[in-house]
């Protein structure tokens, strides 16, 4: 605004506001005057007249404001305009006087003074319209600390933001980052949409310093997740994209963890593609650093989950991307990251299943499988690959050793998607065989135990296809929990879709004495009767039979 060093000049801070608004007004007549007489650059000269004109009502306006005499924002825009008004008169002296250094410079004068008068007009308007104008009267230079009121000073640099000129602006929001870093969340409690929308508009500053202090702003504002719908309607997807593109490291940093942020919305991620974000995001994730690699990925995964976005991803080589960030990526995060994305784009299409298999990405998902603890992305991307491989190739992957650690040691999620597996490789006896004596039956035992309908029945299904195995039926009849919990599984619920699967493994032990005993015990025929007035497969059959053992027993006691 007025000066470069302060927001009030020195000179005029004894001067009330309502005699800086008569000495602007006073300033205008002659101005309008001075300027009809310049002959050369007629054109520029009348835009000038045009600009000058509205200066009147636009101060008029302001000055009928509540807050008008007390406000510092109103007295330094008056200030301002004087300044400008004043720049006019001289300029046209000099015109009428023609005593200007070539017309080249006498236009870049009129350019850049046309620019200052349409900057004058439009803060005037915004201190009327946008609702800026509150009663704060310290200066900014007073610290927050000892201001009377924090939430007044907040708002008058968040008005700031949007008024005067980049210098101005710059100074403001370095002010507004220092209250940040004492209290973020008083900052965000006072943000309006307007505030939101100067921010974005500064995202596009000249000064590459203005454009980093924005753009860490607007991070801090993204993660927080309060003003998410402002963000994206405000038009800050394109500025975030250029930055990651042509940024410094700082500003592609916080670009990216923006990108992340807001990337958890499917129509932002689907804005991102439109925009253009996955190459450079692509780029960010094979030449950055750890960090702005991690949340690249992970904008990369975000945007996965959206079906139609998935064929784009292929045609700018994320399969192979996400396959090398498995292998050699630096953070845990990342190769989670990496193992989601594969899980998504191979879900329901084919041939992106086939690229990652040939891309070599199956020995990576199950290289990385083999941590301590394994979670759900890993194994559920190789449950969508296996149907496309032999199962000879699989095995002599180790496929099956790692599919009974994650039964083992894996989150109930990735359990769940390892039994799936176990379900579809299990096609022939040789492979049940196989799977048995590698000791995945205790664990999936185990499974049913777990919280999840969906996730019990993955477990008794898979039980169900490994005990026609004689082995494999030997022991889930020695396992001393095999018969509890699948008894537990008989649940008549709707919601339990594990019953039908509980009841196929408990008519194959049936034949055991002690595991019959064990099933009337804890309670199975009287769930079995009401699956049988259910009609649920199999429940009646399994019935008689333990009522008659029932029967049996009675009277082997007479």
């Amino acid at each position: 605004m007025a000066d470069d060093d302060d927001y009030v000049c020195n000179d005029d801070v004894l001067i009330s506001t309502e005699d800086l608004l008569s000495s602007a007004l006073k300033l205008v007549p002659t101005a309008v005057e001075k300027a009809k007489l310049v002959k050369g650059f007629q054109a520029k000269w009348k835009m000038i007249i045009s600009k000058l004109e509205q200066i009147p009502s636009r101060l008029s306006d302001l000055s009928c404001h509540p807050c008008f005499s007390k406000n510092t924002l109103c007295k330094e825009q008056l200030q301002t305009v004087s300044i400008t008004l004043k720049e006019v008169i001289q300029l046209a002296e000099t015109s009428i006087a023609e005593k200007f250094e070539g017309k080249l410079q006498m236009q870049s004068d009129l350019d850049a003074l046309i620019g200052k008068l349409d900057l004058n007009l439009k803060d005037c308007s915004l201190l009327i319209k946008t609702g800026m104008l509150v009663d704060v009267t310290v200066p900014v230079s007073i610290p927050i600390s000892i201001s009377p009121s924090p939430h007044g000073n907040i708002r008058e640099l968040l008005a700031r933001l949007q008024i005067g000129h980049l210098e101005s602006k710059q100074k403001a929001l370095e002010t507004l980052i220092e209250i940040m870093r004492d209290d973020e969340k008083m900052v965000f409690s006072v943000l309006g949409r307007s505030n939101v929308a100067a921010l974005v508009q500064l995202l596009t500053a000249t000064s590459p310093r203005m454009r980093e202090m924005t753009v860490s702003v607007l991070c801090s504002l993204a993660e927080s997740g309060s003003c998410e719908n402002w963000l994206i309607s405000e038009g800050i997807l394109p500025p975030l994209i250029r930055l990651l593109e042509s940024g410094s490291s700082f500003g592609k940093e916080k670009a990216v963890i923006s990108l992340q942020r807001l990337s958890m919305s499917p129509e932002t991620a689907r804005s991102i593609v439109g925009h253009g974000g996955i190459r450079p995001l692509t780029e960010i994730c094979r030449f950055g650093d750890s960090v702005v690699q991690s949340s690249a990925a992970c904008t990369l995964k975000n945007i996965s989950t959206l079906p139609d976005a998935r064929q784009t991803l292929a045609d700018e080589s994320v399969v192979k991307l996400m396959i090398e960030l498995l292998n050699i990526g630096s953070l845990l995060g990342t190769k989670e990251y990496a193992a989601e994305c594969l899980q998504n784009l191979t879900s329901t299409n084919d041939s992106l299943r086939k690229a990652v298999i040939s891309a070599g990405g199956v020995k990576s998902l199950l290289d990385y499988i083999d941590s301590p603890f394994p979670q759900e992305p890993a194994i559920g991307a190789v449950k969508n690959l296996v149907s496309l491989m032999s199962i000879e190739v699989l095995t002599s992957m180790g496929l099956i050793q790692r599919l009974v650690h994650v039964l083992k040691s894996g989150s109930p999620g990735a359990q769940q998607s390892a039994a799936a597996t176990v379900c579809k490789i299990c096609g022939s006896i040789e492979i049940k065989r196989l799977m048995g004596e590698a000791g995945c039956i205790p664990f999936l035992i185990k499974m049913l135990e777990g919280k999840t309908y969906t996730g019990r029945e993955m477990a008794a299904q898979a039980i169900s296809i490994l005990i026609v195995v004689p082995q494999n039926c030997r022991e889930v009849k020695k396992d001393d929990k095999s018969v509890p919990n699948l008894v537990q599984s008989l649940d008549p619920s709707l919601q339990n879709t594990a019953k039908k699967y509980a009841i196929v493994c408990l008519t194959a032990i049936s034949t055991s004495k002690r595991c019959k005993k064990g099933m009337i015990s804890y309670g199975a025929i009287g769930y079995l009767k009401k699956l049988s007035e259910m009609e649920v497969v199999g429940a009646k059959k399994l019935l008689d039979r333990l009522e008659r053992g029932k029967i049996r027993s009675f009277f082997s006691r007479k």
